[in-house]
């Protein structure tokens, strides 16, 4: 029996207690199978056709693909359903227990970004495969906060196929059509240990990370002298030098030292080129010192995302909105929708400057707009047509 799904209220409060961390720790990264089957479980109420595919990999965690209609272009409303970890003791209320209080609803993934589907299957409610000329996609990921494998296993499995594609992330409802790329890589210097009172004795790795971070920091200042892009509020490509550990006595020759840093890249700027050239440079750097060098990837990495301002997805949010598209600085899944083939902006009702951090809440105020603009968004691209 079709029972449809819940209020919009019970399904985020619901989403909201299904725990659904994800990190590059693996002593607090969890799984997101419990969301992607609750929502699965509403979305087939709904009269979706619902697919929910594991990771390779993994038991625990899954995307979910939830069609409404058939046939070629189509709408995908897209979002993933992990959240970052939560500073214990910090919030003033249970973050997983959704909590109304001062015009907000409070919890973690209210904003960034388990809220967005509530809103989207509302935008849905009602509608059948009848009402559509292009089928309506819901798109559920895991893995955003972390390693991005979610996104990852949908490129290499070609799905899902559509013409166009909303990231649901936190952008006020100001359409996104461009955004910085990121990478996190780790440097290791190893040396030879020894006495500190005679340096013949070893080999400092301290001492040949002084002539990393020396590089890196010239690379930078040359990256920005040489890419500039006016319409984010930070033009120039950051480099932030994050974590570095090295050695572990003031007597001892240091023998190993490692760095980890960050780097978020303008559009037209490839991330495999960008590794390669860090990586010949060091190496040309510390060549003769007779330390060991090692370069490797904390993770793949995101390209930069640009939908190009003249797209008719950009237009028509604009229109609906508006609001005029922007440039910001935070990475999403979007270029990897992209690489599906789809016109991708990102617009969500959150704000981004309550991702990510204690008390984290959407403002009730952001609701019914949201819902009234993506059913907009599914009247022009999966009920009329594109």
């Amino acid at each position: 029996m079709n029972r449809g799904a819940p209020s919009l209220l019970t399904m985020m409060a619901e989403l909201i207690a299904l725990p659904s961390i994800s990190s590059v720790n693996p002593d607090i990264d969890q799984g997101n199978r419990a969301v992607v089957e609750r929502l699965g479980e509403w979305l087939l109420d709904l009269g979706f056709g619902v697919e929910i595919i594991a990771l390779d990999g993994h038991t625990n965690k899954a995307n979910l693909i939830a069609t409404l209609g058939s046939g070629p272009g189509g709408l995908v409303l897209a979002g993933h359903t992990d959240t970052v970890p939560f500073d214990e003791g910090r919030w003033n209320s249970d973050p997983f227990a959704l909590k109304e209080a001062d015009n907000r609803l409070y919890g973690l993934g209210t904003c960034d970004m388990k809220g967005f589907f509530p809103l989207a299957i509302e935008a849905a409610r009602g509608l059948t495969a009848k009402d559509l000329t292009q089928p309506l996609i819901i798109l559920a990921t895991a893995d955003e906060e972390s390693s991005m494998d979610g996104a990852r296993q949908l490129v290499k499995l070609g799905r899902p196929k559509a013409r166009y594609a909303v990231i649901g992330e936190p952008t006020g409802l100001r359409p996104v059509h461009m955004h910085k790329g990121m990478y996190m890589e780790v440097v290791r210097v190893v040396g030879q240990s020894g006495h500190s009172s005679d340096p013949s004795l070893g080999n400092n790795a301290l001492e040949g990370m002084h002539e990393v971070l020396a590089e890196l920091l010239l690379w930078r200042q040359e990256l920005q002298a040489k890419h500039r892009n006016e319409l984010f509020s930070v033009p120039v490509p950051t480099l932030n030098l994050g974590h570095i550990h090295g050695g572990d006595n003031a007597n001892r020759i240091c023998a190993h030292c490692e760095l980890h840093f960050d780097l978020r890249p303008l559009p037209g700027m490839a991330i495999d080129a960008l590794r390669s050239q860090i990586k010949q440079r060091l190496e040309q750097r510390l060549a003769g010192r007779g330390l060991a060098l090692e370069i490797a990837p904390l993770i793949h990495g995101t390209p930069a995302l640009h939908t190009p301002a003249s797209a008719n997805l950009v237009r028509v949010a604009e229109r609906l909105t508006g609001h005029s598209s922007e440039a910001v600085a935070f990475g999403t899944e979007g270029p990897h929708l992209t690489e599906l083939g789809m016109e991708t902006i990102i617009l969500g009702p959150g704000d981004i400057d309550q991702a990510h951090q204690p008390d984290e809440y959407l403002a009730l105020d952001r609701i019914q707009p949201s819902v009234t603009l993506l059913k907009g968004l599914i009247k022009r691209f999966s009920q009329n047509g594109s």
